[in-house]
């Protein structure tokens, strides 16, 4: 079985794949965990093995492990986690066997993180075509890919929630709220936190659906829209703009990335 994960700015994805088939490797299990650079790899240990029994997967069943870092500070306690509990040399993402085997077309290739380069591979590999990819994270990514599966470049914005943490950090009475859809679609709030839900999430979605038609308008050719990220599914109650939405996406790059890495593709 193969072991997975994405670290990430403010969470690690770990993931459990069945790696015996063909196509895409079958996700069996899912576990998240803060990211913290500090944590070891006996901490990372002492949490993982004791999901991996109660999911009835011993240590021996592993065969393969892969990470995907944007963390760099995480990189050491990962590979002593993999080598230390599992006896097995991992792969990093976009190293090695495991490099990226898509054009990068940008102006600086090397800038491109892990995370965003998993969307756009696991994107082209599962949906083909002309391609955008969006990623909701503490920053919310565009890729656009191409139908060689080239990137051709994106944009960055801040995570509704960065966002959101601007809005009150910086403000003196306004309170502190969770992120939700809000209760009807009128812009018009009549109380002070229903004026900064609409505010934030229909300025959310406007920021977004106004982004992916320019990136549209670009491309110049029909793109499907594959949507990943925890608040994938919210915003897809609120927005037409979607014609996927796949909340494992980046980790099933992993997965086959770590396939193409093994079959030499």
């Amino acid at each position: 079985m193969l072991l997975a994960a994405d670290v990430g700015n403010t969470n690690v994805v770990f993931a459990l794949f069945d790696n015996s088939g063909e196509g895409v490797p079958a996700l069996k299990a899912r576990w998240r965990i803060a990211t913290d650079p500090r944590r070891t790899g006996d901490e990372y240990a002492v949490w993982l093995l004791q999901l991996l029994k109660i999911e009835g997967v011993a240590r021996e069943d592993i065969t393969q492990i892969i990470f995907a870092s944007v963390v760099p500070r995480a990189d050491h306690n990962l590979d002593v986690l993999a080598q230390k509990y599992f006896g097995i040399t991992p792969l990093f993402a976009g190293q090695g066997a495991a490099r990226w085997r898509f054009e990068i077309d940008v102006d600086q290739p090397s800038s491109l993180g892990a995370d965003r380069a998993l969307n756009i591979l696991a994107a082209h590999y599962k949906y083909g075509g002309d391609l955008i990819a969006v990623d909701f994270g503490t920053a919310t990514k565009f890729e656009a890919i191409d139908f060689n599966g080239a990137y051709k470049g994106g944009s960055i914005a801040p995570g509704i929630n960065l966002s959101l943490d601007a809005l009150v950090g910086k403000t003196a009475k306004l309170p502190r709220i969770a992120i939700r859809a809000p209760d009807s679609t009128s812009v018009i709030g009549r109380n002070t936190e229903d004026q900064m839900l609409i505010g934030v999430f229909w300025g959310y979605v406007a920021m977004m659906e106004g982004i992916i038609e320019r990136m549209k308008a670009e491309i110049g050719r029909s793109a499907k829209v594959v949507a990943t990220g925890g608040l994938a599914v919210l915003f897809d109650e609120a927005t037409g703009a979607f014609d996927h939405v796949d909340v494992d996406l980046t980790i099933e790059g992993l997965a086959i990335l770590a396939q193409q890495a093994t079959s030499g593709e």
